[in-house]
């Protein structure tokens, strides 16, 4: 169990580098704008989908992250060339601020219920998911929903149900990529909620 919790908060701290990424794009959109700040994310998932052919077509071991690798995505396309896709996808169609919420409720969100879940989970609410990972989750969710709706001056009850919306579809979902589903989710919702309010 100790090296089961260990071994998935160092799955998790990997899921913080998307915090460099969103920085790199940011800086990129400032000086050369959206186009090239897509085109940046565009060439990092090309990379990641070559390291995705080495690992899954020719069977190679890419060394560090090979150990972090789930047994279901042993066979399957790793979650960071899902989460670079919904990365791309929603600052592509989304606002600022409901793609960045969503991606930050993904990323923070997931890490809670993960590290939450496996150290104190013992009820279980749906499949494989605790109640405390779904507590710990949402909590986390609707800091960073508060977070976005007092930088970005927008109405706190988009952000606020975007944070219910990826805490119940990360719930819900297990065989699909959360990092594609939650992010397309929330921010669908969220910008939805935008045109209507």
């Amino acid at each position: 169990m100790t090296w089961e919790f260990f071994h998935e908060i160092g799955r998790k701290m990997i899921h913080l580098t998307i915090l460099i990424v969103l920085v790199l794009f940011f800086a990129i959109k400032n000086q050369a704008g959206q186009q090239a700040a897509l085109l940046f994310l565009v060439g990092l998932l090309l990379i990641f989908l070559v390291l995705e052919y080495f690992r899954l077509e020719l069977n190679f071991k890419l060394p560090f992250f090979h150990q972090f690798i789930r047994p279901k995505e042993q066979y399957r396309v790793y979650g960071v060339v899902f989460f670079l896709t919904s990365t791309i996808i929603v600052f592509a169609v989304f606002d600022t601020a409901i793609a960045l919420a969503a991606l930050l409720m993904t990323t923070f969100g997931d890490m809670a219920a993960a590290i939450a879940g496996k150290k104190y989970g013992t009820t279980v609410l749906f499949r494989n998911k605790t109640v405390i990972g779904f507590m710990a989750e949402l909590v986390v969710n609707l800091i960073v929903a508060v977070a976005i709706s007092l930088f970005f001056a927008i109405n706190i009850y988009i952000p606020i149900i975007m944070a219910f919306a990826a805490t119940i579809t990360e719930t819900l979902v297990d065989e699909l990529d959360d990092n594609l589903i939650v992010p397309l989710v929330s921010g669908f919702i969220g910008q939805i909620l935008i045109f209507l309010i």
